[in-house]
C-alpha cells in the first residue's frame, strides 16, 4: 500500500511533465507542416 504514496505523485508529475512539453511543442511550431514529412518521403532526391 506504501508503494501507491510513492506511484500516484509520479504518474502526476510524468503526466504534468508531457503536457509542458506537448504545448512547448506547439508554441515552437512542430506542428506547423503535417504535411511537408508525407510529401518528402515522395520526392526523390538526385545526390
Amino acid at each position: 500500500m506504501t508503494i501507491l504514496g510513492f506511484l500516484i505523485p509520479l504518474a502526476l508529475v510524468c503526466g504534468v511533465l508531457a503536457l509542458y512539453f506537448f504545448f512547448w511543442a506547439m508554441r515552437s511550431g512542430q506542428f506547423e507542416d503535417l504535411d511537408g514529412a508525407a510529401n518528402r518521403i515522395l520526392i526523390d532526391e538526385e545526390p
